[in-house]
């Protein structure tokens, strides 16, 4: 890598003096990485640097970068119509539902908001408001999985099953309760997968009875938990919760943060599971990030509970920036791009790819599993392959580090669950090429084997 040169020593000093980094220690000893420019899977730093982007900026950026189509289909919109609130309308918020709907192969009511911690709060007012307005007022509770993350606001985030995130910021909102998640790796000896898949989802009925049934609202989760360590659950998993959810009279809340738009190499990451979720939450990939845009998606029989001629029966949720017109516009064009180019279809060949080149990191004595679903690829690296332990934060950054010395941004479950933030993620943008898989691949097998 080249030297520090002058301009970028005083940019990291005014970023020092004025920026506070997110999830970042303070004072760090490493300067922030100044991002230039971007083109494909690829970012350039102020130095002129050059690194392959494998998480996609947060597993976001999924048609890569510098697609001019996306700014183009930006800016004419903003000439044209720069804003709308949602209380009114706008023609590509319309043509970005009817397409959303069509993706996801069913009739929901589009909410639009900024981000995946907003669209997760809209979902779980509305759950809250059903149920009171489903003559329920009882059930205002929400299930979710240890080790899950659903967003950083202060609901979305007792929502979340990261001790970490969490610490210092409680009292959070009340009333959202935690179980176990399916970590197959991790399963008891001698159980088979499916048993213990079954056995993690029957934990919600545990809890469901426990908390008395007419308490609970909803369940929300990830189709798999990607950001708390990729954890892929087993099909009968997501099938049996939702047997749970229906016998229950439970919402079963999706939250397709990061698995959707192709991540997992379909629309949704649900569609891998015989599931037909509630309430479905997306951001990230429906804009590849370029601008901030989220939706709440609503079955339209939830939706009709909300036609009744009751005083404050409407869903009194508003939104400043949600369903901005440039960044629909975008969506629009970003999803054209996806379609165009069958990035859902790349997703899955990359990622299969990826992890049979990676399936020999097995062998490696601190490798305790190789894991993935579409192009998105979990190593648990362990300090101990007979007793599973996790690895240190220390042997974790040393890995991280290399890599980026050798030109790859590798992600990590970070700042997650005490002693369990030990899995490298690999999320890079749909787009890759064959020969940016190559380049990953290369590194990370030279990294794992210089560090036997």
């Amino acid at each position: 890598m080249t030297s520090v040169n002058s301009e970028t020593k005083s940019l990291v000093e005014k970023d020092r003096e004025n920026i506070w980094h997110h999830i970042s220690a303070y004072n760090e000893k490493n300067p922030p990485m100044i991002w230039e420019t971007g083109k494909g899977a690829w970012v350039t730093d102020h130095e002129g640097n050059r690194y392959l982007d494998g998480m996609a900026g947060l597993w976001a950026v999924n048609v890569g970068y510098g697609r001019d189509e996306l700014a183009d289909a930006a800016y004419e919109q903003l000439k044209k119509m720069a804003y709308v609130p949602m209380t009114q309308s706008h023609e590509p918020a319309i043509r970005l539902a009817e397409k959303l709907n069509e993706m996801l192969g069913d009739e929901y009511k589009i909410i639009f908001s900024n981000s995946g911690s907003d669209a997760n709060e809209v979902a779980f007012k509305l759950a809250r408001q059903y149920h009171q307005q489903n003559n329920e007022p009882s059930r205002y509770k929400f299930i979710s999985r240890y080790r899950a993350y659903h967003g950083s606001s202060m609901g979305a985030l007792a929502a979340t099953g990261q001790a970490l995130r969490k610490y210092k910021y409680e009292p959070l909102a009340p009333g959202f309760l935690h179980v176990s998640p399916p970590d197959n790796y991790r399963r008891p000896v001698g159980q088979s997968i499916e048993a213990y898949n079954i056995q993690c989802a029957e934990e919600f009925e545990q809890k469901i009875i426990w908390e008395q049934k007419e308490t609970i609202a909803g369940i929300i989760m990830e189709p798999l938990i990607t950001g708390g360590g990729v954890l892929i659950p087993h099909p009968v998993y997501l099938e049996r919760v939702q047997e749970i959810c229906n016998k229950h009279g439970v919402l079963l809340i999706i939250d397709e943060v990061i698995c959707g738009f192709g991540r997992t190499g379909k629309a949704f990451g649900h569609q891998h599971f015989n599931v037909k979720p509630d309430i479905v939450t997306m951001a990230k990939g429906l804009t590849s990030a370029y601008l901030p845009l989220s939706v709440t998606a609503v079955r339209k029989d939830i939706y009709d509970k909300f036609d009744t001629e009751e005083e404050n029966s409407h869903l009194r949720h508003v939104n400043t920036f949600g369903g901005n017109p440039a960044a629909c516009a975008l969506a629009l064009k970003n999803i054209e791009i996806m379609e165009r180019e069958s990035l859902f279809q790349r997703a899955t060949e990359l990622g299969e790819r990826l992890q049979i080149e990676l399936a020999e990191l097995a062998d490696h004595p601190n490798v305790g599993d190789v894991r993935g679903l579409g192009f998105l690829l979990g190593i648990e690296v362990v300090e101990n392959k007979e007793t599973r332990e996790p690895a240190s934060n220390e042997r974790i950054a040393k890995l991280m580090g290399e890599c980026k010395e050798n030109g790859l941004i590798v992600g990590r479950n970070g700042d997650t669950v005490a002693g369990f933030n030990n899995v490298i993620a690999l999320s890079p943008p749909l787009s890759c090429t064959d020969a940016d898989v190559d380049f990953m691949i290369r590194v990370i097998k030279k990294v794992f084997q210089e560090n036997r």
